[in-house]
């Protein structure tokens, strides 16, 4: 580790992190965690038996991803992960989100790949071993590239290949895990993945979207009764990437401009889940798009959740395009972040204000990622990271309002524990606590992780 975290950390009078006294993040049974994903961080991809995944493929495809980078080494968590759950300790965490790299758990015939499997029961023995929850995300992105050869997730029994693995999972890990989460994102998935092509596979085409989003929700559903069955006494949810749409104007059409981006980007996703049926607006904006959808799917898609996973970043400024639509108009004079995205707290509040609302069967809330992108230096041993350490105590403070609000929500992950592989921004852009030199895999710990330590460190105190 480079920083010595038994040692106070330095220039913490007035300390900008802290929550107030009557937050309810102070609350002993309120999780604070850190996250991160399989392809981001691993490495390893050729080790083992591990298979190729789409994001293999993708990266490896000239101009898809910033400065050509790769997944391939990534933060080699592979093996330094005794390193980096040494850092979780030290940072006083309390849970920790990883997601199993599908391609390296089963062959292409389905069967477990006994390495693979290892590999994850070690991680989740030494989390248990650590005292930390363990939140597991089954599908991350990564899906084998034999199945996308197939047809991937316009392909409807590669819903069925994914409850095959989430039996093998469940059956493999039952005890090891607190809380399931089948699909992280599915938005990303199928409209970034089929619908624009800005991420793996590279399609691009409006009915592909809402196809491969109807074949992600089935998997989901799928899985569910299964892994109840196999690990009963885990919870499990999904996790909904979601964004606030804001209108440009109090005109009628711009405020419908607004809602037909929320419905786009958090109904498509939440209605099926808590409605049992997609939202007939979604196909007002994007006509001719409608899935297959066979009876009893929406029932699967439906079963009840112990959880929903929230992942929040920014908010989308909207007008009305004049037709049945809606173009993004950037506000000028905003804070942004690396990425270029909004910092926008209240959109977080709103937006959890807004669930509990419109969804009487809403299960409890963890938000499962929140966080921004920065552009990090080592200087002098130390990396101060100002803009995060306020965007976090902002954003946490959005919480605590949609709390006090009466939204039920039981924890809150850093996005992300370790600088890592941001897609199709390659390593450009960085969203860890901890630092990572990439050449030399070193881990230095940022400012805004030794305030977070502090501050669980000293909620430990009250309770």
């Amino acid at each position: 580790m480079a920083n010595d975290l038994s040692a106070p950390p330095q220039d913490l009078n007035g300390d900008p992190f802290t929550p107030p006294a009557d937050s309810a993040l102070w609350r002993k049974h309120f999780l604070l965690g850190a996250a991160t994903a399989s392809y981001q961080i691993e490495g390893a991809v050729h080790e083992d038996g591990r298979l190729s995944s789409i994001w293999d493929t993708f990266s490896a495809t000239p101009g898809k991803v910033l400065a050509g980078d790769t997944g391939e080494i990534a933060c080699d968590h592979y093996h330094r992960w005794e390193e980096d759950f040494d850092l979780l300790t030290a940072l006083n965490f309390e849970a920790y989100r990883l997601s199993i790299a599908w391609p390296r758990v089963m062959d292409g015939q389905g069967k477990p790949n006994q390495k693979g499997l290892d590999f994850y029961k070690r991680l989740l023995d030494r989390l248990k071993e650590k005292g930390l929850k363990t939140f597991v995300t089954l599908y991350h992105w990564d899906l084998p590239q034999y199945l996308e050869d197939r047809g991937g997730w316009l392909n409807r029994d590669v819903a069925y290949r994914f409850a095959d693995y989430a039996d093998l999972m469940s059956r493999e890990l039952a005890g090891r895990v607190d809380a399931w989460m089948t699909l992280n994102e599915p938005w990303c998935s199928a409209y970034l993945g089929y619908g624009n092509g800005h991420h793996a596979p590279g399609l691009a085409n409006g009915r592909f979207a809402t196809q491969a989003m109807h074949h992600l929700l089935l998997a989901h559903g799928l899985a569910i009764p299964v892994l109840r069955a196999n690990d009963p006494a885990s919870l499990k949810g999904l996790v909904a990437n979601v964004g606030r749409g804001t209108a440009n104007s109090e005109s009628a059409a711009d405020r419908h401009a607004a809602h037909l981006f929320e419905v786009q980007h958090n109904a498509w996703i939440l209605d099926p889940l808590f409605k049992g049926a997609y939202p007939d607006d979604l196909f007002d904006l994007w006509p001719g798009t409608e899935p297959l959808v066979l009876e009893g799917d929406l029932k699967t898609i439906s079963a009840p959740l112990d959880f929903l996973g929230i992942n929040y970043y920014f908010r989308t400024n909207v007008q009305s395009d004049g037709g049945h639509g809606f173009t993004e108009v950037p506000p000028t004079g905003v804070e942004r972040t690396q990425m270029g995205w909004e910092v926008h707290p209240d959109g977080l509040r709103d937006l959890l204000i807004g669930f509990h609302k419109s969804y009487p069967n809403l299960p409890p809330i963890y938000i499962t990622e929140n966080g921004m992108a920065s552009d990090d230096r080592v200087i002098e041993g130390r990396v101060d990271d100002p803009q995060r350490i306020s965007f976090l105590k902002r954003h946490m403070a959005a919480v605590d309002s949609a709390i006090k609000a009466g939204v039920d929500i039981r924890g809150y992950f850093v996005w992300s524990l370790l600088d890592n592989f941001e897609w199709a921004f390659g390593y450009e852009r960085r969203f860890g606590v901890v630092h990572v030199d990439y050449e030399t895999q070193k881990r230095t710990v940022k400012r805004s992780a030794e305030l977070i330590a502090k501050f669980i460190e000293e909620r430990k105190k009250r309770n």
